[in-house]
């Protein structure tokens, strides 16, 4: 924030500060500082931005960040003295962008900068408020064009009439675009909306392959804007129609451990964590690490990022936040 406030001070350094070579160079020098976990408190939009670098237990001391951007919807409400209730959630991030939904509406946002963007709704009508479709969506970076893509795959099943739709938004032209796609053989492969993993240069979901009976990871070039495949471990999932899998989807999703794109799993208090030695190559795929969340009061674990040092962080399912060290072993939980 400090050096916004140099923008203030001339004509010439407005113009400077506000170049897109100033930002990218900026963000590559910031980029090497500690990351940090974003986390709101709903319904009363309390934020904290968390270095998990340091212990978990140095939450307190994180940084409050504010969203008064966003102005809830008014609604009777039992408890008035409390305010409106009022429910938003962090998707994704990118670059220090962070992604935003409530109900009907999504934003991109900077906190370093607070700088946001509401994103509007899609023509196509395959925006992320619709009940009746299962979505595929993340956002991501071009460097090609300087520009930054909300990406959606959407499936409506309207009377059993299924519709399939690519698009994604560009933050340049600030427009929806659909791309056409002459086989478009995935569909979601869990009964939810997914959040998609950042990778490479390209944005990746866990899908169904229709056309081979088996769940893949399909996967959008964010510079050649066109979709992929990439097979999944042979002992991860059963081929066949889907839910015909090992794990369930509420076991199973993709990140990224140790800057290299991965899959982890659940089942009977066992994580699983395989990670792709080299991109795109099936034979690289390789188990790093089994081990056991049974200390974990919930029973629960799903993996949100990894230290510099390997360790990893994930969250409880509720309200808590649990650290491994690299070879699977308990190192942290706090609440």
């Amino acid at each position: 924030m400090s050096l916004l406030r140099f923008k203030c001070v001339c004509k010439l350094w407005f113009s400077l500060i506000s170049q897109t070579h100033f930002a990218n160079s900026h963000f590559e020098i910031t980029v090497t500082h500690s990351p940090k976990i974003l986390f709101i408190s709903n319904p009363y939009l309390e934020t904290r931005l968390i270095d998990f670098e340091a212990s978990l237990s140095d939450y307190y001391t994180s940084t409050s960040l504010n969203l008064s951007f966003v102005r809830p919807r008014p609604r009777p409400d039992p408890y008035p003295h409390r305010g409106y209730y009022f429910y938003i959630q962090t998707k994704c991030s990118c670059r220090g962008f962070i992604f935003l939904h409530r109900a009907a509406t999504t934003y991109l946002w900077n906190p370093s900068t607070r700088v946001h963007k509401q994103i509007p709704l899609s023509p196509y009508g395959s925006y992320l408020q619709v009940n009746h479709s299962l979505h595929l969506y993340c956002f991501g970076y071009d460097p090609s064009t300087d520009d930054y893509l909300v990406v959606l795959m959407s499936f409506h099943n309207v009377f059993h009439n299924i519709s399939l739709h690519l698009e994604f938004f560009s933050l340049r032209d600030n427009r929806w675009n659909e791309i056409e796609v002459t086989n478009f053989p995935y569909i979601n492969f869990s009964d939810y909306s997914m959040v998609g993993s950042l990778f490479n240069g390209a944005i990746h979901w866990l899908a169904f392959h229709l056309d081979l009976s088996m769940n893949v990871i399909v996967a959008f070039d964010l510079i050649e804007r066109k979709l992929l495949d990439i097979s999944l471990p042979d002992d991860l999932f059963w081929r066949g129609l889907p839910g015909d899998f090992e794990h369930e989807p509420t076991d199973c999703d993709l990140w990224v451990f140790g800057e290299l794109l991965s899959v982890w799993t659940r089942q009977n208090d066992i994580v699983e964590i395989w990670v792709m030695k080299e991109y795109k190559v099936h034979s690289s795929w390789t188990k790093t690490l089994v081990f056991s969340i049974d200390v974990i009061p919930t029973h629960y674990f799903a993996p949100i990022c990894c230290t510099k040092i390997g360790d990893i962080i994930g969250t409880d399912g509720e309200v808590g936040l649990v650290k491994y060290d690299e070879k699977g072993q308990f190192l942290e939980y706090t609440s």
